[in-house]
């Protein structure tokens, strides 16, 4: 079992910048993909970007250039860093662990993003 507890997120004008941070405990593998999903209303959930166990990362096309994710695996620990927010990056965001070998998803509560003038 894993539990994800995220922080950061709440209000910023447009071109700010914000932090998101998710720290994960329980059964973490080194190969497991830690990453941020987001959901605003009305609209279906949707990738960010992710690390997997190996370093790489993907980003949504969305936020290439904007976003960047980062991964501490001593600390189990995941962060985004926004900058350049636009009114349409307005979400609850989530925090997420795939376990490839076990084909588990792990979600944590969300924390929202507001993005407005």
């Amino acid at each position: 079992q894993v539990q994800l507890v995220e922080s950061g997120g709440g209000s910023v004008q447009p071109g700010g910048s914000l932090g998101l941070y998710c720290a994960a405990s329980g059964n973490i593998a080194s190969i497991d993909f830690m990453g941020w999903y987001r959901q605003a209303p009305g609209k279906e959930r949707e990738f960010v970007a992710h690390v997997a166990g190996g370093g790489t990362t993907n980003y949504a096309d969305s936020v290439k250039g904007r976003f960047t994710i980062s991964r501490d695996h001593a600390k189990n620990t995941v962060s985004l860093q926004m900058h350049s927010l636009k009114p349409e990056d307005t979400a609850a965001y989530y925090c997420n662990v795939f376990q490839p070998l076990r084909g588990r998803n792990y979600w944590g509560q969300g924390t929202q993003v507001t993005v407005s003038s």
